[in-house]
């Protein structure tokens, strides 16, 4: 009896990590709505509209700034981007690059970002940064592009 009990509980442990497993690919924007460290800018996304943006067909390259990262932000630059829609989108626009780089693909130089301004990527061995930020995790994979994990919440110049 106790063997046939623990047959059916393998069973079932074994169904449920399945399930945990096979995955259905998604969004670069759900995608980031899964990562719990990713809830702030998950949040800021969603208040700037951008949300059905980066469920569309891409494909985009986001670096996602941690929730320590947004930790790190003035309170009165936080501020300033809640009350301002327009200077929130455009710092949320400029983490994210048109096309999917993959971090094995990435060249040292400028990129142009969806914001419109340029952004340095480099590459020095495994270690991936974009302007100051460097990249945590890379190459979350989505249906319509990537997600690099950043230590930093990149801030557009001034136009």
């Amino acid at each position: 009896m106790l063997n046939r009990r623990f047959l059916v509980l393998a069973a079932a442990v074994a169904a449920i990590a399945g399930c945990a497993t096979s995955s259905t690919p998604v969004s670069v924007a759900d995608t980031i709505a899964a990562q719990p460290q990713l809830s702030t800018l998950n949040g800021l996304v969603a208040k700037a509209g951008l949300t059905d943006t980066l469920k569309g067909t891409g494909p985009y390259t986001v670096f996602a700034p941690t929730n320590a990262a947004f930790a790190k932000v003035p309170a009165k630059t936080m501020d300033e981007l809640a009350k301002d829609p327009a200077k929130l989108k455009a710092v949320l626009t400029y983490h994210v690059i048109p096309g999917k780089v993959m971090a094995a693909d990435v060249k040292n130089g400028n990129s142009k970002t969806v914001n419109g301004a340029n952004v340095a990527l480099s590459k020095a061995g495994e270690f991936v940064t974009v302007e100051d930020a460097l990249v945590q995790t890379a190459d979350i994979s989505a249906t319509n592009g990537v997600v690099h994990v950043v230590d930093a919440v990149l801030i557009p110049p001034a136009r």
